[in-house]
């Protein structure tokens, strides 16, 4: 699979809560994004006079007919309030489609649960479409600290049968996510993104009860393309690039 650099138009952003926002890009001619695969990341060139990296944002959906990628953006720094704040019209650059992705199962009978937390949710969403178009039944087990921290809870319901956490208990179970009853059902694959110790939390059950799991990391990356080694992970093997290597492992994989 290539690497792009491509240009991309904003056609709307839309602000789901204060922190989090939901931006779509369309595709400027010859961008191949058919070729996106659930679980891969783009690099966003930020030109705000301060921002001189570029920023790694999980791709959170893919239209290929109307040629659409949606980004589902946390504010947190200069760089992300700065691509918050770009109006539709605005034209942005990206490297993508980085890094590995998730694992479709062979077997459509087979029980899959895609975990996620904060903004963890992203790479999920695209990742369920593609399971459901592989006739996959899809359960998502989501999780805030708040009702009004739940993003998209409209959309993936369209995609399979959703289960809420929260902290305070305001939607969904009260208490941490790996509490959630519906972790009592049988599953034979877990998928999942989040905050680290949530992530620790999902592979140390998974490990329990024999259950085959996948992450998500969201290490702290500058390159994108494996050359400033800011994202190593140590793994079983060694240590692995995350922008790279990644960023989906296989539990097996990592000294969690």
């Amino acid at each position: 699979m290539g690497k792009y650099l491509n240009d991309f138009i904003i056609t709307k952003t839309i602000g789901l809560t204060q922190k989090y926002q939901l931006i779509e890009l369309h595709a400027t001619d010859g961008a191949r994004i058919e070729e996106i695969k659930p679980g891969q990341f783009v690099q966003i060139k930020i030109d705000n006079g301060t921002t001189f990296l570029r920023r790694p944002i999980s791709i959170h959906d893919v239209d290929i007919e109307n040629r659409i990628v949606k980004l589902l953006v946390c504010r947190n720094g200069n760089g992300t309030n700065t691509l918050c704040d770009m109006p539709a019209g605005a034209v942005i650059n990206l490297m993508w489609p980085l890094g590995n992705s998730f694992s479709i199962p062979a077997d459509n009978n087979d029980s899959v649960l895609l975990v996620g937390g904060g903004v963890g949710v992203a790479p999920l969403l695209y990742l369920g479409k593609i399971l459901k178009n592989r006739n996959i039944n899809v359960n998502f087990l989501l999780a805030a600290r708040t009702a009004s921290d739940l993003l998209q809870l409209d959309t993936f319901k369209t995609l399979g049968n959703v289960y809420l956490s929260t902290d305070d208990g305001s939607a969904g179970e009260k208490g941490l996510i790996t509490q959630n009853s519906v972790l009592d059902r049988p599953v034979k694959h877990i998928f999942c993104c989040g905050p680290m110790p949530m992530m620790k939390a999902v592979a140390k059950l998974c490990h329990e009860r024999g259950i085959d799991c996948e992450v998500s990391l969201e290490n702290v990356m500058a390159c994108g393309i494996g050359a400033c080694l800011c994202c190593v992970e140590k793994t079983v093997k060694g240590n692995r690039c995350v922008c790279t290597e990644g960023p989906v492992f296989n539990i097996d994989e990592l000294t969690w």
